[in-house]
């Protein structure tokens, strides 16, 4: 979202999970339990810098006012009674998934609410997983020895079965016959130190359209499965994007990945660049690099939407007005000054920035647009959709003295979540010529 903001400073979307490998171990002998003990204490870590904004006061509020202040204290005194490594991993995916629908139970009104914090709000999901693994991080096991890498394995179990990323599913046999199916990603609230208050829409989309259906113009149903990545750049590079969608895309009719852009407006992103800007991510750490992909030699400077765009603009999805962005900015073939393009990129040149930035927003879009090209999918419709940014109140703009919500924010974020599903649904029910699947 860096580069796609206006009147703000760089609202940008999230990407990734860690994707360690899994790990193994028994439990140690009565006999070595203060060995074991001893050595899991050295392999604790610190909480990370997203984790320590947790105990700010904003978070807290929102966490008590949903209901999810329970979460952590629940899970770690879960974790606590682990007599075995492969014990404490099956409570980290049990209560990590639990986490995830109990979320979208609450957002889409089939949960208790848990407090007076609107149904529709991200928030406490995201403040709530950070308090898991933050746990997760701090543990210490008395009963047996826990390694770095089974720690790190851990937490990458934790952060997929707590965002819905090991849990989409599209129904089989008849229940599923003739129904097509989409899948929209969301991301984690970023710029935490600007506004600690910060939700993001495209997470509180992916919350509201799990696991729901929609008809499309075709007269067709369509089933959409949702996930959410967080705002870290190692995430990605670890390979979270991938590793989500590689198994889905062959399997699903449309993909969009969503993140918030602009100010008042939403974009349809045409096309994509291999470049990450620098900007810091949630852990405040910056890459500016080209984005990391398996397969360097073969990798592309730009990747482009197959979305119906043309559909998208000229329906009437929203409130919101909605363009098809073909800017983007580059370094021409032959040259070495950063140009922009708002038609589009040059044959030969360098990627500084696609439709959607140098952030990652981009970088979702990018990976996933190159995976589908990689598998042979070229016809298959999907690519990014920037959301408007979401704004709190008139008279509630200042983080230092407002309140966590107001009327105009919970309105702002239920028109978005709505205008993303009645884009989806379009999407999903164009016949534009070489963007539908047979």
């Amino acid at each position: 979202m860096r580069g796609a903001v206006i009147g703000l400073t760089a609202l940008l979307a999230g990407l990734g999970a860690p994707v360690p490998a899994s790990a193994s171990a028994s439990a140690s002998t009565s006999t070595s339990t203060s060995t074991s003990a001893s050595a899991s204490a050295a392999s604790a870590a610190a909480p990370t810098v997203e984790e320590r904004r947790l105990d700010r006061a904003v978070p807290q509020e929102i966490l008590r006012r949903s209901g999810f202040d329970a979460v952590a204290p629940e899970f770690g005194r879960a974790l606590a009674g682990a007599r075995s490594y492969a014990q404490a991993e099956r409570i980290v995916v049990r209560q990590g998934a639990r986490l995830w629908t109990r979320a979208v139970e609450r957002a889409q009104g089939r949960g208790p609410a848990g407090g007076d914090l609107s149904r529709d709000d991200d928030r406490p999901l995201y403040w709530a997983r950070l308090g898991m693994t933050r746990e997760v991080r701090g543990w210490e096991p008395g009963a047996f020895a826990l390694s770095n890498r089974q720690r790190a394995a851990l937490l990458g179990e934790l952060e997929r079965s707590s965002r819905g990323q090991d849990s989409i599913r599209y129904p089989h046999g008849s229940g599923g016959k003739g129904m097509k199916r989409i899948l929209v990603t969301g991301f984690d609230p970023f710029t935490l130190d600007r506004d600690v208050r910060i939700s993001n829409p495209s997470g509180a989309t992916a919350l509201a359209l799990d696991g729901t259906v929609v008809r499309t113009a075709d007269g067709r149903r369509a089933r959409i499965e949702t996930a959410v990545f967080p705002v870290r750049w190692q995430d990605f590079a670890a390979g979270t994007v991938e590793r989500t969608l590689r198994g889905q895309l062959p399997r699903v009719d449309l993909f969009a990945t969503v993140s918030q852009g602009r100010v008042g407006r939403i974009d349809i992103e045409r096309t994509n660049g291999a470049w990450r800007g620098g900007f810091a991510d949630n852990d405040n750490i910056g890459r500016t690099e080209t984005v990391p992909v398996s397969d360097p030699a073969t990798q592309p400077q730009w990747t482009t939407t197959t979305l119906p765009y043309a559909d998208i603009v000229a329906a009437n999805t929203g409130r919101f007005p909605v363009y098809d962005n073909t800017s983007v900015t580059e370094i021409p073939a032959g040259g070495t000054e950063a140009v922009a393009r708002p038609e589009g990129p040059t044959p030969g040149s360098t990627a500084r920035a696609g439709g959607g930035g140098d952030y990652l927003s981009n970088e979702i879009a990018y990976r996933a647009t190159l995976l589908r090209d990689r598998l042979g999918l070229t016809a298959l419709p999907g690519g990014h959709v920037h959301t408007p940014v979401l704004l709190f109140g008139t008279g509630n703009t200042d983080p230092a003295t407002g309140t966590v919500t107001d009327p105009e924010f919970v309105r702002n974020r239920l028109d978005i979540i709505a205008q993303v599903r009645a884009i989806v649904t379009v999407a999903a029910g164009s016949s534009a010529p070489g963007r539908t699947r047979g």
